[in-house]
């Protein structure tokens, strides 16, 4: 990896960001204190000039059952085509209904987001395939239209390098979506974002019997230039788009390892081929965060050697508490609740199922899991309210966790609690008011069977791998969200994200002090209010 020059104040221009948008009691993260209609930013991104090919939608809900997804149970890998690229974008990131309510008509997608407002942008890189291109190119996802934009097609030679069975994702966020709603906290939340949009194109790709990893080597100047962010003449100044991941799809995964040593070389390939397009205006008024601006640069990734990805074969111990629903029916029919109605409990079992796969970890992912989970169990049949902790983390967290939360919390295990999953009860009582209250007095905290705080281990994470990794850890936050949303569907209940909370205070209501720990999400499950008022349309 290419040293960092201005590591030291890199990281602390990320620390001093994530101290000074922490909500507070008495304060709120700085932000306009309403919401300007006029400028509310277009959530369709499209590119002018650019081709759109439509993609086929899928004609059958025969989709591999959901539980197997996790399991060591053989799907057979489609073949890489323009129907199964179709069916991998409208699994992941496409339309999953339309809503309506009088004259007004949103959007939902499958892949969730912070206030509905979709900063993250999905791209494909691809080699050639009959129904697309004749050329290798670059494809933005357009998910109005389930189309591809063919943004750059470059020659067949410079893919020559890489197998013909894999394909690149990339994403990235316009910060502006954002920041319209969410001010300076905003970039926090587009980092959630890419995370549960990292976590639903891993599903989709299992459901299509592939793999997918994050690629850990390529930094963001590269991966702009990968996607064309860096075209600064194609974007309306204040609506650019910057670069967040890159992720390879294998649609053989029985090929273990892939080592490409000349991956630069590809990407200046792609760079030099030919450009299409210029990006539509989002918003005729801005509002100017300049923070976020300061952060994105603190938190760009440098660059490694070489791509290198190693697939993993390892499955979660899955308990016999299966869903009867396929994977598409859960990741179609997956909503951010709303309303949670208080009163509905879910089972022990339903329970330590959900623990046991967001305990797994996420294969995909060159870095060791770095988020433990605090519950606040409200209504578990058999289990006893009160606080509670799973520790997911390295092998040392436990003892940092023991030595940095209250004296007097118990670590006790609970009667049922599967062997090798490292839950403990910390505090019995009913916490139903302070979870609420912890997250900015919000009644769904309360409402649901539960809800958690996600505690990432934070400095030493910053200080091993830099200011770059601040992301990843929202990144993760984002990934187990995605996995509480599926889980909760597949058990016939519901989820939702809480990005707004009050950091500090959950901080002290555990005991933490400095910043060894610190809080990046929380979330609830329970079973959802419906508006009655609200119509539900088909997604197309």
């Amino acid at each position: 990896m290419t040293p960092d020059k201005n590591s030291s104040a890199n990281l602390q221009t990320v620390k001093t960001y994530h101290e000074e948008t922490k909500h507070h009691y008495h304060r709120y993260a700085n932000a306009l204190g309403y919401l300007d209609w006029n400028s509310q930013p277009d959530p369709f991104r499209r590119f002018i000039g650019a081709e759109l090919i439509k993609l086929s939608l899928s004609q059958t809900a025969d989709t591999p059952r959901y539980d197997d997804l996790f399991t060591p149970v053989k799907i057979l890998p489609a073949e890489l085509s323009c129907l199964s690229i179709g069916q991998f974008l409208e699994n992941s990131l496409a339309i999953s209904a339309w809503k309506q309510l009088g004259v007004s008509k949103w959007a939902l997608r499958v892949n969730p987001s912070s206030g509905n407002l979709h900063p993250t942008e999905g791209y494909v890189i691809l080699p050639a395939v009959e129904g697309l291109s004749d050329k290798p190119g670059v494809f933005h996802y357009a998910p109005l239209e389930h189309g591809l934009e063919k943004r750059a097609v470059f020659a067949k030679e410079i893919w020559e390098h890489l197998p013909e069975h894999i394909f690149f994702v990339g994403l990235s966020s316009i910060h502006w979506r954002e920041a319209w709603k969410y001010g300076e906290r905003a970039f926090r939340y587009c980092q959630h974002d890419v995370g549960h949009a990292y976590m639903a194109l891993d599903i989709s790709a299992r459901m299509l019997g592939w793999k997918m990893n994050l690629v850990s080597s390529t930094g963001d100047e590269k991966l702009a230039q990968l996607l064309g962010l860096n075209r600064k003449d194609e974007f309306k100044e204040q609506e650019g788009e910057y670069p967040e991941l890159l992720a390879i799809v294998n649609t053989k995964p029985q090929d273990q390892k892939i080592i490409v040593e000349s991956f630069d070389k590809f990407i200046d390939g792609v760079v030099t081929g030919q450009w299409f397009g210029k990006a539509n205006l989002l918003s005729t008024y801005h509002q100017e965060w300049d923070v976020i601006e300061v952060v994105h640069q603190a938190a760009l990734k440098p660059e490694s050697l070489h791509l290198e990805i190693k697939s993993q074969s390892a499955a979660p111990d899955v308990s016999e508490e299966e869903s009867v629903l396929t994977s598409r029916q859960i990741v179609q029919q997956r909503r951010s609740a709303v309303d949670m109605d208080g009163q509905t409990f879910m089972s022990k079992k339903q329970f330590f199922k959900i623990l046991g796969q967001v305990n797994a970890g996420f294969e995909g992912i060159p870095w060791n899991s770095k988020i433990d989970l605090c519950f606040f169990v409200h209504r578990v049949t058999g289990l006893e309210a009160g606080i509670y902790m799973l520790v997911r983390n390295m092998m040392d967290a436990q003892e940092k966790l023991y030595k940095s939360l209250q004296p007097d919390f118990k670590w006790e295990i609970p009667s049922g609690c599967p062997a090798g999953l490292k839950f403990y009860r910390l505090k019995e009582g009913d916490f139903i008011d302070i979870s609420k209250s912890v997250s900015c007095g919000q009644n769904i905290a309360g409402d649901g069977a539960f809800s958690l705080a996600m505690m990432a281990e934070y400095d030493q994470s910053l200080e091993e791998f830099g200011a770059w990794f601040y992301k990843r850890l929202f990144w993760e936050a984002g990934m187990i969200g995605q996995v509480f949303y599926l889980e909760a569907e597949a058990i016939g209940l519901s989820a939702t994200g809480i990005g707004c909370y009050f950091d500090d205070a959950v901080h002290e209501l555990l005991g933490i002090k400095g910043s060894a720990f610190q809080d990046l999400y929380h979330f609830t499950v329970g079973k959802a209010l419906t508006d009655d008022r609200l119509t539900t349309l088909p997604a197309y």
